[in-house]
């Protein structure tokens, strides 16, 4: 029973080691996801700016366009903190509760190891006690 019962705590090691590592890839593609849609956006802005720039003559304009420029990055670097704030949040979220399904299946494991010992431990002592009834 303790093997069968190492080898099921072994299994659920690997499991939730899969597991980990399926999320953790998927974090990092979301992750480089948002990035290079982050970077279009940037890119897409930055020629936006440029070619406004080169219509406008006056230097009060240049200037105002390069603090919008440096608004936008400012608010994308930002957005890009946020968000991944929030997938580290999620992410803890989710090795909690995997962590607490793993802990409550281990426990409800070890209950059913328990009973069964018990059971059998019973069944053991009653054929004792038949056999020195027999006796």
């Amino acid at each position: 029973h303790e093997r069968e019962h190492d080898r099921e705590i072994s299994e659920l090691a690997a499991k939730h080691s899969e597991e980990m590592e399926k999320l953790r890839a998927e974090l990092k593609q979301e992750q480089r996801h948002l990035l290079d849609e982050l970077q279009q956006q940037m890119a897409a802005t930055y020629r936006a700016e440029q070619e406004q720039a080169q219509l406008q003559s006056q230097t009060l304009h240049n200037l105002e366009l390069e603090a919008l420029r440096l608004t936008l990055n400012n608010m994308h670097t930002s957005q890009l903190e946020l968000t991944q704030s929030n997938l580290r949040k999620e992410k803890e979220t989710a090795l909690m509760e995997l962590r607490e399904m793993l802990n409550d299946r281990r426990a409800q494991e070890v209950a059913i190891l328990q009973s069964r010992h018990q059971l059998q431990w019973e069944k053991i002592k009653e054929q004792c006690q038949k056999e020195k009834e027999d006796l």
